[in-house]
């Protein structure tokens, strides 16, 4: 009985001593997970092109919680370049513009509106090494001084896409395409004689039948080495070279063995629908034909003509490249670190060789590094996929690069090429013989510069 009554009362002491003591403390609520740094991207690749780019930003988002790249499609690239300098004019600029080649001396001549991507390296810490880059390529985006000023990224070359049904049904070798123009020439020929309507086609005209064939075979498109030297340039478009391509084209044509499908990439369609037999497109065209080629195709590299002294030299890249934006010239449009960091830290996410190489292959632009070039070989992707390696064995040929085979810097390119392509529309249409067309392209292209020069007298 006691000793009930004493387990009785320890219990009460207990009970008692329970419920005087102070509650425990309840942990603080967590704080909430701080939101990612928005980073605003816009770019210019349409479907399918555009939906692998942006599941390349989706990837990097998941791959980490501090940042998140927000893409949006903003047009072509002359509509992305426009609305990007209109929204720095109104304080909101996105972070990052994906802008093509050509567009690579206005970008460099827009001052405060851009912040080269060395200084923004450079600021935040984070090491890209860009002498693991293709030298063409990481060259195109380089100050004179060979500073990086943009971030690589979709770079292509233009090659031949040729039909081998086509090829067998004309009786030439599918497996040897034509390798000279006068080769290809010949080949256009037996493919007309077999019935097939169109035996060879252009995109990009500008850029593949004049600046391309400039380039392999070392002849200057302007001078100042294509602009690389200074704004003080002058066109080269008139030379015997390109007045013979520009007659070769014109006669072709009235002879029904080249078709003229259009500017820029509106002739695309013409080799993966089966129309055409030969076209002339950017490696970049790869995916669509995958995709919808119902014939046995293949890629060659393009043409040129054997009886030039030094020809073929290396192609030049087409494609794109990433640049960093500040985001207004108002004095409270800033940008914060967190912001430019999260620029940085999406540039090494697809200067990775494990993202290049995917991009590659998923789309046909190369490898923009020459690890993603070896990673991709040795996943088995060329030897799976021949003639897939015929753009960067283009773009590397003939060693380094000349001043003629660089590439392009000339201020107001864009327009410069749509001068381009609208004198040569008139001698497709017998308004003006070639020679008329290069020599007036040449004039009105000079006015282009001379105008340029006077509105950036800056040093770039």
């Amino acid at each position: 009985m006691l000793r009930r009554h004493l387990a009785a009362a320890a219990l009460a002491v207990l009970a008692l001593a329970g419920f005087n003591r102070p509650a425990p403390a309840q942990p603080a609520p967590a704080a909430p997970p701080a939101a990612p740094v928005e980073i605003q991207f816009w770019h210019g690749l349409p479907q399918p092109l555009g939906g692998l780019l942006e599941k390349i930003v989706s990837d990097f988002n998941a791959s980490q919680r501090q940042y998140r790249v927000v893409p949006s499609f903003r047009g072509s690239y002359p509509e992305t370049m426009v609305g990007a300098v209109a929204a720095f004019r109104a304080n909101a600029a996105p972070h990052i513009v994906q802008m093509y080649e050509v567009g690579t001396g206005t970008m460099l001549a827009a001052g405060r509106a851009i912040r080269p991507v060395h200084e923004l390296l450079a600021a935040t810490g984070v090491n890209i090494d860009f002498n693991d880059y293709l030298a063409p390529v990481r060259g195109y985006y380089q100050a004179a001084d060979g500073r990086q000023m943009s971030m690589p990224f979709n770079s292509s070359t233009a090659i031949m896409f040729y039909n081998k049904d086509m090829f067998s049904r004309a009786g030439l070798d599918p497996n040897s395409p034509p390798k000279t123009w006068q080769e290809v020439e010949a080949a256009a020929r037996k493919l007309k004689e077999a019935g097939i309507s169109c035996p060879m086609t252009t995109s990009w005209p500008a850029w593949i039948q004049v600046e391309q064939v400039l380039a392999m075979h070392n002849q200057p498109l302007a001078t100042q080495a294509n602009g690389f030297r200074g704004m003080n340039a002058e066109m080269r478009l008139a030379g015997p070279l390109m007045v013979r391509h520009m007659q070769n084209l014109v006669e072709w044509q009235r002879q029904g063995l080249f078709r003229y499908g259009g500017r820029d990439a509106a002739a695309d369609g013409l080799f993966p629908s089966g129309e055409c037999a030969m076209a002339f497109a950017s490696s970049g065209l790869r995916a669509r034909v995958v995709r919808e080629a119902r014939f046995q195709w293949g890629a060659a590299m393009l043409p040129y003509y054997s009886d030039v002294q030094g020809a073929p030299r290396n192609s030049i890249i087409g494609g794109a490249s990433f640049w960093a934006m500040n985001k207004g010239a108002a004095a409270n449009a800033t940008r914060t670190e967190a912001e430019w960091r999260g620029v940085a830290e999406f540039f090494r996410y697809i200067a990775s060789p494990e993202v290049d190489a995917k991009w590659h292959q998923d789309t046909g632009y190369v490898p923009v590094r020459r690890a993603s070039y070896e990673l991709s070989r040795r996943q088995g992707y060329y030897t799976q996929n021949p003639g897939s390696d015929v753009a960067i064995e283009q773009l590397i040929r003939g060693g380094a690069a000349t001043d003629n085979s660089r590439g392009i810097r000339l201020g107001g390119y864009v327009e410069i090429r749509t001068i381009i392509q609208e004198e040569m529309e008139k001698a497709f249409q017998a308004g003006q013989s070639a020679q008329q067309a290069m020599e007036a392209a040449n004039t009105r292209a000079n006015a282009v510069l001379r105008t340029f020069e006077r509105q950036n007298s800056r040093p770039q």
